[in-house]
């Protein structure tokens, strides 16, 4: 879906925002490249969301397994005049894909896929029975019942949950004893195979039409949190193959930006672990590398053809994270303020020239945005 000429400014609209200042900044930058005003909306259910606090239009809405909480997005879109639709975690995923025909309705532009990829990539044992599927390597898979006796030479293993996110219980197990305590403690927890080798993410650029036409993958030298911290572009045609690979056997009706995660071993082979139907915490590397999914994402939307060559990012571009600030004033009891988030009449007009949050801390994009 194409936006119409309007002389109301585009909105986007990132749901369970959190942290993510730099993806906002990153598409307030390619707006400003386009000429075109842009009002950044923003929701979380935590006040204290950092990128809430940068948005132009901040609202907390309920827990995304809540029925209120698509309501509290079409109320927004309506109000707003519609618009690009960004999920940015795992957390409303499968409330924004099933409630695709609503947000649509209410102007929105969902950049998700169809419930039932989202169902794979949010459950490791389907992702692995997708993958194998498609003659696509990928470490075996197996929950506790299937596991039965692990032999003595198959350790070290790797447990997690089966649909968790962000690394969060993933522990290496590296004999019986260990495999038995991860076991127990874990939530629905799935066994894989213990893979050695060089992690990457790949960024992978189906924009609004489904089709795959950027792949970038980032050598992921340090995480925190199960977020990439330090990381470093490497176009590697082979790995680029196999990320394309895997974008195609999800069909072309996932929008946006896929996220892979693959392990390149000693030997050369390619196993993909992960599938993220999302912008993933690292995007911004890649886009700083020149692969400028906002921009193209804009262009789409207002109805352009963006030019994109697949493979003009720049090779060994690297990012060293560190943290920024917003600085929010709290009430007297130091509680935060959701009526400081809620819209006033001037909240609904875009500050092109303005990138200030409300309350101090951010003022620039990031310099390789500008």
């Amino acid at each position: 879906m194409t936006r119409a000429r309007s002389a109301e400014p585009l909105t986007i609209l990132f749901t369970c925002v959190g942290r993510r200042i730099e993806l906002m900044q990153a598409f307030r930058a390619a707006a400003a490249r386009l000429g075109v005003a842009l009002r950044v909306a923003a929701v979380d259910r935590d006040a204290t969301a950092p990128a809430l606090h940068c948005a132009d239009l901040a609202e907390i809405v309920p827990r995304a397994s809540e029925p209120a909480y698509l309501d509290h997005l079409t109320a927004l879109l309506r109000r707003t005049g519609g618009g690009l639709v960004i999920p940015t975690t795992d957390t409303d995923l499968g409330v924004i894909s099933r409630g695709r025909e609503a947000l649509v309705a209410a102007g929105g532009v969902p950049l998700i896929g169809p419930p039932d990829v989202i169902d794979t990539c949010r459950d490791k044992l389907l992702t692995f029975g997708f993958l194998t599927r498609h003659g696509i390597d990928t470490p075996r898979t197996q929950t506790p019942d299937q596991l039965g006796a692990l032999p003595q030479h198959e350790f070290p293993c790797f447990v997690k949950p089966r649909f968790g996110s962000a690394s969060e219980s993933a522990h290496r197990a590296d004999d019986p004893t260990d495999l038995a305590y991860f076991l127990a403690k874990g939530r629905s927890p799935i066994v894989q195979e213990f893979v050695v080798g060089d992690e990457f993410t790949l960024d992978v650029y189906v924009g609004l039409s489904g089709e795959a036409r950027c792949v970038v993958p980032r050598l992921r030298w340090q995480v925190r949190g199960g977020e990439v911290s330090k990381g470093v572009v490497v176009r590697d045609p082979a790995i680029m193959d196999a990320g394309l690979r895997v974008a195609k056997a999800l069909g072309g009706d996932v929008r946006g930006v896929v996220t892979l995660q693959c392990i390149r071993t000693a030997e050369g082979a390619i196993r993909f672990i992960e599938i993220n139907p999302r912008f993933g915490g690292g995007a911004p590397l890649s886009i700083a590398a020149g692969a400028d999914f906002p921009l193209w994402l804009l262009q789409e939307h207002l109805g352009q053809l963006p030019q994109i060559d697949p493979v003009g990012f720049r090779h060994g571009l690297g990012m060293l994270r560190y943290d920024w600030s917003a600085f929010v004033d709290f009430s007297p009891d130091l509680m935060p303020r959701p009526d400081d988030l809620k819209p006033r009449p001037d909240d609904l007009k875009p500050r092109p020239d303005d990138l200030k949050p409300r309350f101090g801390g951010l003022t620039r994009p990031y310099p390789r945005f500008e």
